[in-house]
């Protein structure tokens, strides 16, 4: 019984990773509007990385709130990159 109550239960963990996942991508969006100015695109290069974290967190939730949030930040960081050739 202790057990049972020890650890939580699924339904309690996953809005839990939505949120986490949502609180992510809102930072990875911040960084990532900054790095939309001019000659501040390798910032992606850290960009990504945090949104593919918030992705993971996404993934593992039942909502789609936070995955499609990390999901539009990588695809716009790719873009940049690639329109910048991975520097500007």
């Amino acid at each position: 019984m202790f057990l049972l109550l020890a650890f939580p239960t699924r339904r309690a963990i996953v809005p839990a990773m939505n949120l986490i996942s949502i609180l992510i991508g809102l930072f990875a969006l911040f960084w990532a509007l900054l790095a939309f100015t001019p000659f501040l695109g390798w910032m992606y290069w850290f960009v990504i990385p945090i949104a593919l974290l918030g992705l993971g967190f996404g993934v593992l939730s039942s909502r789609n709130g936070g995955r499609n949030l990390n999901l539009m930040v990588i695809l716009v960081g790719v873009a940049r990159l690639a329109i910048g050739h991975g520097i500007f």
